[in-house]
């Protein structure tokens, strides 16, 4: 039995409306279907008018919320032109309902309408793609439905081209996929969009995807795409000239290795010859300086190749020798010595400026492929001409350790006695923090901080924000904070909103400071209990409970101040914060704090509570006695708390304790991967703590039972601008994702490092700790991270390299931080002028680790016998005299050896 249509606009409009509501896709779409053309482009105003309506904050309300895909097939099945269709569809607020419009009902409303202007939309749409998840976000299903139903050419985009690949590698594995050279073969727009495939950068990222095989029944990770061109190659369906050439070149152009590597599985699938790689030796010659050591290689075997048919000139390999032998992949580094070693006996009367190449590697940062190359040359010594000698002597000033000496007697020269680095002036002076920028003056400044304070967060963005929303409020400027603010939390409505996937309670918080501040009566009730009665409580008797769903850690005190401000702000206004800070590192100047509270005292106003906290534990250890003098003659209680807080000496440390959790502990604790022993620091109240602090629970309570699982250490500079002066309790916060970055392999979070190197404070078991397992992280950037705080430290003179040595000594003895990935960092530490502290580290860890012989041990050593001589080292020392007295010829032996060597000296 068919339901009678209703025949009125507002009717039609309201079963629509009840149906999306509901996600009843297949009502909408039957009732689009059923009713006449002129009663569809009636309504085409209607809905226009009720998407625009909708504020950003109602497509979150929970059940019954407009739903995007419901709507977009309504506005498909209603707009009068595509300008129109495309310029609704494409909002922000509409733009996640593509994906989600089931595509029977999606054709089915296309069909009935027949438009003339559907392959227009289709343009339209597949122009506004987003390259970054126009694959994964169902938005290149939608648009490649319009394309194909209208028979429109997609226009060539960076978006429509990582759409379009997406779909030749499925995801499905319950039924049998379609094979992926089939779909190639097929494809109508293999010839338009493939050479897009060679051209966008990072796109290659997107040809290695998992593939189910109904074979085996397992998933794989090949490229089966460039596999598949290479036989379409094969068989005459593409060019495999053009093919070849447009992978090379996509080789030297470069990209992230990631992205690289389907090009290198192309190129070797499409197998050139020797021949051919001889004609392309120039392009195959760019690869070896630069390019990942995968894709090096590559090269390099190419330029082999073609010198083994006697087609290489000469000068192509010694250029591209120049670059690849300092690369730091010694494989490769070895075997273009090796190769021109064979050259060297092969062309004689070029001996000279081949071994004047090989002498480039003296400049390279391992003793062993210094040595190497000192080999290859003193194998040649006596056929050289003195010229040649000379040059090449000019360029064994570079070698390290042992070798000076070693090249002195080869080439009958003298060696200067390597003065040692006065750690004094290794280094240049760590600058002073900066100065906060200047506060937020207007409404419209305020709102653009906010949208970028959403996409990035920092602890300057933060803290300009809470203090222009206060001040700003106070100065009566509600009519412009709200047209300002409004359209902010509309275009961001996530961002403000609860989720059970992303737990940002400070940003939830920061939307009803907002509300409360433009629409009071928007306020959700519940959040907005749950925000403010732990402040309420705190102000009442002192004591701050489970703080409304705010973060376990030091980033929760950042949502404890702003549900502090949404509060008092109406109740108890204030004209400014009294905590926001004077320097970067969230750094308060005593003197300035002392003259906000001054004026606080005439103008007959309190801070609030948690304000004034946040405002004492970041002023700086050391106070000008003068400015003590002068707190001391405020009455009021916020001044009499300051001078309390100045004559008593502000915040104690926390007593730090090194724990130990076990692989039994984990799924309590930390919970990453196989960890057998990851270290951590618990901290406790050294003694009681000044009268009335209602934060410590938060700040310096930190123990086996309350250590967290996770820490959002990309968070680093908000968690340091909370007690910049006590980096050490910042870093026993940190440790446990600052361990995941080497026993666990995580990524991101080392960044935190160089922020606590520029805070204050003593450095405890906690700092030294975390720069040990950053120094082993998985992942360059952490190393790098590490690196910069280990100098900076130095350049400080603050007392570290001993304490990272001890700790690096203990968690490299079972593998936790593995040694091999240690010696590079240091290395770079040393080159830049850290070599006094590098040795002390150096010093501490040895004599732990020689005896118990770990994996990569001779890399550390090799690195010792360069750092030495730079920080005046000398004399032995009994472990590793005794390894180096043992017998045989292992590398262990042999590195032992050389650092005596070089001590002994």
């Amino acid at each position: 039995m068919t339901t009678e249509l209703p025949t009125d606009t507002d009717t039609l409009l309201e079963w629509l409306d009840r149906r999306q509501r509901n996600k009843d896709y297949r009502g909408v779409a039957s009732l689009l279907r059923r009713i006449s053309e002129e009663d569809r482009l009636a309504l085409a105003p209607r809905v226009e008018a009720q998407i625009k309506s909708i504020k950003g904050e109602d497509w979150w309300r929970g059940q019954l919320t407009p739903d995007q895909a419901g709507l977009g097939l309504i506005v498909l099945g209603t707009a009068p032109t595509a300008a129109r269709a495309a310029a609704l569809l494409t909002r922000s607020d509409m733009r996640e309902g593509w994906g989600r419009i089931p595509r029977p009902f999606l054709l089915e409303v296309l069909r009935a309408r027949q438009v003339p202007w559907l392959g227009d939309l289709a343009t339209r749409i597949a122009g506004k793609l987003n390259a970054r998840d126009a694959a994964w976000s169902g938005e290149w299903e939608f648009a490649a439905t319009l394309l194909a139903e209208s028979g429109t050419a997609p226009p060539v985009t960076e978006a429509v081209t990582r759409g379009w690949l997406s779909q030749l590698t499925p995801f499905r594995h319950d039924e049998k996929p379609q094979p992926v050279i089939d779909r190639l073969r097929d494809d109508p727009y293999l010839d338009l969009l493939l050479p897009t495939v060679f051209e966008v950068d990072g796109l290659g990222a997107e040809l290695t995807v998992s593939q189910w095989d109904p074979e085996t029944r397992e998933w794989d990770n090949k490229p089966h795409i460039m596999f598949a061109l290479a036989r379409l190659a094969t068989e005459g369906r593409l060019d495999r000239t053009t093919l070849l050439d447009r992978t090379l070149d996509r080789l030297v152009r470069g990209d992230r290795p990631n992205a690289l590597r389907p090009f290198t599985a192309l190129h070797d699938a499409l197998a050139p010859t020797p021949a051919e790689q001889a004609d392309r030796a120039l392009d195959y010659a760019q690869l070896l300086p630069v390019a990942p050591a995968p894709v090096a290689t590559l090269g390099q075997r190419a330029l082999r190749a073609a010198d083994e048919i006697g087609r290489l000139e000469l000068e192509t390999l010694l250029d591209a020798s120049a670059g690849v032998l300092l690369r730091k992949e010694k494989t490769l580094v070895k075997a273009q010595l090796s190769w021109l070693e064979k050259v060297a006996r092969r062309e004689p009367a070029r001996l000279g400026d081949i071994m004047t190449t090989v002498a480039i590697a003296f400049g390279h940062t391992a003793l062993d492929i210094q040595e190497r190359a000192l080999t290859v040359v003193g194998k040649h010594v006596g056929k050289l001409s003195a010229g040649d000698l000379a040059r090449i002597a000019d360029e064994a000033v570079q070698l390290g350790g042992d070798l000076p000496a070693r090249a002195a007697a080869l080439f009958g020269t003298t060696i200067d006695e390597p003065l040692p680095v006065d750690p004094a002036v290794a280094l240049p002076p760590a600058p002073p923090a900066a100065e906060m920028p200047s506060p937020i003056a207007s409404a419209d400044e305020l709102a653009e901080e906010i949208s970028s304070l959403v996409h990035t967060e920092t602890a300057i963005r933060w803290e300009r924000v809470l203090a222009a929303v206060v001040a700003l409020h106070a100065a009566g400027r509600r009519d412009a904070l709200a047209t300002a603010l409004r359209p902010v939390l509309d275009r961001h409505s996530e961002a403000f909103v609860e989720h059970t996937w992303i737990r940002r309670p400070r940003f939830v918080f920061l939307g009803e400071t907002l509300r409360a501040v433009i629409a009071p009566q928007e306020r959700k009730t519940g959040i907005w209990q749950r925000m403010t009665s732990p402040i309420q409580k705190a102000w009442q008797d002192g004591t701050l409970p489970g703080a409304g769903g705010a973060e376990h850690g030091p980033h929760g005190i950042l949502a404890l101040r702003v549900a502090e401000i949404s509060a008092r702000i109406h109740r108890e206004p204030v004209p400014m914060l009294v905590a926001t800070p004077t320097h970067v590192t969230g750094s308060l100047d005593a003197a300035v704090l002392l003259d906000r509270l001054t004026r606080a005292e005439a103008e007959g106003w309190q801070p609030w509570r948690i304000d004034l906290e946040q405002a004492l534990v970041r002023l700086p250890r050391q106070v000008d006695p003068a400015v003590a003098e002068r707190a001391a003659a405020l009455t009021s209680e916020s001044g009499k708390r300051l001078a309390d807080w100045l004559r008593d000496g502000g915040l104690p440390d926390p007593v730090s304790t090194v724990i130990e959790q076990r692989a039994r502990e984990k799924k309590n604790y930390y919970g990453w991967g196989e960890v057998d022993r990851r270290v951590v620091v618990a901290l406790e109240p050294a003694h009681a703590l000044p009268t009335g602090l209602i934060l410590e629970s938060r700040l310096l309570r930190l123990n086996r039972g309350t250590h967290p699982s996770y820490a959002d250490v990309e968070l680093g500079d908000v968690w340091v601008a909370v007690l910049p002066h006590h980096r050490d309790t910042i870093a026993a916060w940190a440790l446990p994702a600052i361990a995941g970055l080497a026993d666990s392999d995580q990524k991101g979070g080392g960044g935190l490092l160089p922020q606590l190197a520029e805070a204050d404070g003593p450095v405890g078991p906690a700092l030294t700790h975390a720069l040990a397992y950053a120094l082993g992280a998985r992942h360059e950037p952490d190393r790098i991270a590490a690196v910069d705080a280990f100098l900076l430290l130095l350049a400080r003179g603050t007392s570290i390299a001993g304490g990272v040595g001890a700790a690096l000594a203990d968690l490299a003895t079972d593998g936790m931080v593995k040694l091999s990935r240690v010696a590079g960092p240091l290395g770079d530490i040393h080159r830049s002028g850290g070599s006094s502290g590098v040795w002390e580290l150096l010093t501490v860890a040895l004599p732990i680790l020689l005896p118990l012989a770990p994996r990569a041990l001779p890399d550390l050593l090799e690195l010792s016998a360069q750092v030495a001589p730079a920080a005046g080292a000398r004399g032995s020392f009994a472990e590793l005299d005794a390894v180096a007295g043992r017998g045989g010829s292992s590398r262990l032996v042999r590195e032992a050896k050389r650092l005596r060597d070089v001590l002994n000296q």
